[in-house]
């Protein structure tokens, strides 16, 4: 009997951060645009992209409107030096009004008018009710005035038609993120629906048999038992896909165990446990993912349970194909994998929770902007608050928080230690952004710039 290999292929030469994340952009597309009503965008949550330029149908506002409650009013009834006149009040037109039927008036007339209501066609301006002697109108009461007194005011306080928007404008571009805004714009501007790409579907799964869930872990530890801790890998890896924009169906550990892993895999990418998790159903309902991400295996121990699937590959008609086996040059992280699993994109990243949130960021955010059709997150540039080193030869990730100045600082633990450490989780807790630091620098001084890349906001 021969043995199994341990590994499809050798591991090649280290990677850069970048040419691993264009490894895995390699292996996605945005997914195909569906026209959703604004009924539907409005209620499909955050995660949204625009699919084709969105452009405006009809004028905002769409007719001359008042902006005051007050009296339409011909700027040429009132005098130019402010001196006051009284005019007939001659009718009323309030919102939700047709064209106002005032339009044959004798000279000098006022009518009062309030706020969102259409403009008589003779009329040019609107003095505010509390600048004239009315002072101002009872809710709800009926006219009661037969004459008004009143100045030219500075301002007409009248929204012409198109003021705002005009057809043809183009209210958001392909790839821009949809925005409570935008829907409310594009309801204004005239459209009944966007043409959007729906949110990307992923599934996270951790592996080790050393993950159990919460409550598993504080009985084992009531009973004194040791060798089981908190499964958080896959409740961080669910959150963090959830507050980049995507529906998550959380499979939670699976056990170092390849026909456990393998029939959890199989179980994701055949809708199996797909409906189980929230989902987008604005477009169809769930029945497959997108992308498979999992946390753990892919070291070099005897127990990476990923690895051992992964040399499957080699088995005719295996489930798992374009295996990429990864050093890359980062720390944390420096384990990755990359595969189909019955084709659908597959990334694994390493089981040290540190390492699993750095290479989410790095390597999984990019990979689900291209498949909701936006751009990749892109770091920025940011200053030091302080000296911190960086391991020569690889690219340093480290979590930082922003300061009111606008700098960098390193997340310290919560029980001392170095910040920055691939093992203090507590470090993760103030971060709001993690800088990176090239692989020829050892050292950060005060004051120097680095890339800064800004984390996925709160949970939605």
């Amino acid at each position: 009997m021969t043995s199994r290999p341990v590994d499809p292929a050798p591991v090649p030469a280290p990677r850069t951060i970048a040419e691993h994340a264009a490894a895995v952009l390699a292996r996605v597309a945005p997914l195909p645009a569906v026209e959703l009503g604004l009924v539907d965008v409005a209620s499909a949550g955050p995660g949204l992209v625009v699919a084709r330029d969105v452009v405006a149908a009809a004028a905002v506002p769409p007719f001359d409107h008042a902006a005051m409650d007050g009296y339409a009013v011909r700027l040429a009834d009132l005098p130019d030096d402010g001196t006051p006149v009284t005019l007939p009040v001659t009718g009323e037109v309030r919102p939700g009004a047709a064209t106002p039927a005032v339009g044959v008036i004798s000279q000098r007339a006022a009518v009062r008018i309030m706020t969102g209501a259409p403009m008589p066609a003779w009329a040019d301006a609107v003095v505010p009710v509390e600048r004239t002697s009315t002072g101002r109108f009872l809710a709800g009461g009926a006219q009661t005035e037969q004459d008004v007194t009143m100045s030219r005011q500075a301002r007409t306080h009248v929204r012409a038609a198109g003021e705002d928007l005009r057809p043809g404008d183009v209210l958001a571009r392909a790839g821009e993120p949809v925005t409570p805004a935008l829907v409310a714009v594009a309801a204004a501007a005239g459209l009944a629906a966007l043409h959007v790409r729906r949110r990307p579907r992923v599934a996270v799964l951790s592996t080790g048999s050393e993950l159990v869930s919460a409550d598993a872990a504080r009985l084992a530890q009531a009973s004194g038992a040791t060798g089981s801790v908190p499964d958080s890998n896959s409740l961080m890896l669910a959150a963090l896909a959830r507050a980049a924009g995507a529906d998550v169906v959380r499979v939670g550990a699976v056990p170092d165990d390849a026909h456990a892993l393998t029939a959890a895999l199989d179980h994701v990418v055949s809708g199996l446990l797909a409906p189980s998790q929230g989902q987008n159903r604005a477009n169809s309902p769930l029945t497959t993912v997108d992308l498979v991400v999992t946390s753990g295996g892919v070291s070099a121990g005897a127990s990476d349970v990923v690895r051992e699937v992964l040399a499957g590959v080699a088995e005719p008609g295996s489930p798992v194909t374009d295996v990429e086996l990864a050093s890359v040059a980062m720390r944390p992280g420096k384990p990755q994998a990359l595969a189909r699993w019955r084709g659908v994109p597959w990334v694994a990243v390493p089981g040290n929770p540190v390492s699993a949130f750095v290479s989410f960021a790095m390597f999984v955010q990019p990979a689900l902007a291209r498949l909701a059709g936006a751009p990749p997150p892109r770091p920025r540039t940011g200053r030091a608050a302080a000296a911190w080193t960086s391991p020569p030869g690889r690219e340093q990730v480290l979590a930082v928080r922003t300061l009111g100045s606008g700098e960098v600082a390193p997340c310290a633990p919560l029980h001392g230690g170095a910040g920055g450490a691939a093992h203090h989780l507590s470090a993760l807790l103030a971060a709001d952004a993690l800088a990176v630091v090239a692989a020829d620098v050892e050292k950060v001084a005060a004051g120097d710039e680095v890339a800064v890349l800004d984390l996925p906001g709160r949970l939605a």
